[in-house]
């Protein structure tokens, strides 16, 4: 009876290996198979001058002077004027929302249903008192040592300098696109982009456009990032997160600290116990939507076991989620993040405040919403004497484009041609961009820039020492030359 039993198992056991096995094997590379592109000839040092003075520029959003962020975005169109003259003589120039510029390329087929290529103008400031960190002064456009140095040269003004860079070839070469393409180069996008990006959007609207797809700023070519994959990962961006914060309040009475109140009835205390749970019990999440997407495509490509675990999901999943649940990066991918990011409480050593305030960042998953992140605070923290709010403006994650759309393929395709080192998969973009406004009138959105960034690059958009490399300023140049060659056509 035993040895029927143990006999038993083994058949199981082994069946069970040979379809764990058999599911393995028959996930197929899904890497589309395309020559590499032979490289057009691209003036690198042109381009690298160009990038320098748009850093010069100084066109930081959320300044306190007005006059002197307007007047860098005027240096900066003056500058694409003057390199750019055929862009300005051929195409349709508007301004829109003070500084916006929106460029229409009429294409010969009104019938074809246009695109739209976005970038944004706009950086952020530099943070106070690291200005003496950067190994080149961060507005002073240096270009040494194969690269140009300065604030805006990942985060974004690379895509209008290049994106411009490729139209201008192409109207020299006589190019003339069969739909119509427009280039959407936002002025506050670091602030919103409720006055730029938004007014366009709503005059497009006005004139009834509707887009096949737009490409933003977003994921890019990365190195090192995602254990378990030794090539470099272009992550196409399939949507983006949300963002909420709450700003959690308690009160009690204030006194002296030598008389403190009962275990958790001081404003602290009770502010610290909410905390601490909303710290132990994240929203729930899993791999799903744009995470599913990468994982499948990035399957194939892992190591066996690897490779074993992520296509046998329905047997795997739990071990799989919490082992990328303990990384930064991955565990954005699952869930809707929750993320502690001020804390205000007391002004004496010997003094009970009579008030604590904690702001909660997060950021929302599609398919999450801010109510439901309200509801599920309220719910964890389970204590009526915590007061919760909304701070600041909420916005809701973007819609989910689709890996199968044409526009999706066009992008992958282009990427393949251009990086032929690199493997390519749908993303998620942890953070925002001006694509979000664009869900209401294009079909599809994606959020890719054609950088490459190693481990090392990654503090570099919004931090100290942002570079980008003479040679990936040319590459851009070429994968945007490409892409309108046969997005257009």
């Amino acid at each position: 009876m035993i040895k029927r039993v143990l006999l038993g198992l083994l058949v199981l056991v082994l069946g069970l290996a040979a379809v764990l096995v058999a599911n393995t094997l028959r996930q197929g590379s899904r890497q589309v198979v395309v020559p590499p592109l032979a490289p057009i000839a691209v003036d690198k040092a042109a381009v690298a001058e160009a990038m320098a003075l748009a850093v010069r520029a100084k066109t930081v959003s959320g300044l306190l002077d007005p006059a002197a962020s307007a007047a860098a975005l005027d240096e900066l169109h003056a500058l694409l004027r003057t390199r750019y003259p055929l862009v300005h003589a051929q195409l349709e120039r508007e301004v829109v929302g003070g500084h916006s510029l929106l460029f229409t390329w009429r294409g010969s087929d009104p019938q074809a249903k246009p695109f739209a290529l976005m970038a944004h103008q706009d950086v952020v400031p530099i943070a106070p008192g690291t200005e003496a960190l950067w190994k080149k002064p961060p507005f002073a456009g240096v270009v040494e040592d194969g690269f140009v140095w300065g604030r805006g040269t990942l985060d974004d003004k690379s895509n209008v300098i290049t994106q411009l860079e490729a139209v201008e070839l192409l109207l020299k070469a006589g190019f003339k696109p069969r739909r119509t393409v427009y280039f959407v180069f936002g002025h506050d996008e670091e602030v919103g982009g409720r006055q730029g990006v938004v007014k366009i959007v709503e005059k497009l609207q006005q004139a009834k456009v509707r887009l096949d797809f737009v490409l933003d700023e977003g994921l890019a070519v990365t190195e090192g990032v995602l254990p378990g994959v030794a090539k470099p990962l272009a992550l196409i961006g399939l949507a983006e997160k949300g963002s909420v914060s709450l700003k959690l309040t308690a009160t009690a009475a204030p006194g002296h600290s030598s008389m403190p109140p009962a275990a958790g009835s001081s404003a602290i205390g009770m502010l610290s116990a909410a905390l601490t749970k909303l710290d132990q019990n994240p929203m729930p999440g899993g791999i799903q939507g744009a995470a599913a997407e990468m994982f499948a495509a990035v399957a194939p490509e892992l190591s066996f076991g690897q490779r074993l675990a992520m296509s046998n999901l329905w047997l795997f999943r739990p071990v799989v989620e919490g082992m990328l649940g303990k990384g930064g990066a991955t565990n954005a991918m699952l869930r809707t993040t929750t993320a502690m990011t001020i804390l205000n409480a007391g002004n004496k050593e010997n003094v009970l405040p009579g008030r604590a305030e904690a702001v909660v960042n997060f950021r929302i998953l599609p398919g999450d919403s801010a109510e439901a992140v309200a509801a599920h605070v309220k719910r964890v923290i389970a204590d009526p004497r915590i007061e919760v709010a909304s701070l600041g403006v909420a916005f809701e994650p973007s819609k989910l484009s689709t890996p199968s759309a044409d526009a999706f393929r066009l992008v992958e395709r282009t990427v393949r041609e251009v990086f032929p080192d690199a493997l390519v998969a749908p993303g998620l973009m942890l953070a925002a961009s001006d694509a979000r406004h664009f869900d209401a009138i294009a079909d599809q959105s994606y959020r890719f820039m054609p950088i490459r960034f190693k481990p090392e690059d990654l503090a570099r958009p919004h931090g100290t020492d942002e570079r980008i490399a003479v040679d990936q300023l040319a590459d851009m140049v070429r994968f945007y030359h490409r892409l309108l060659t046969q997005a257009a056509t």
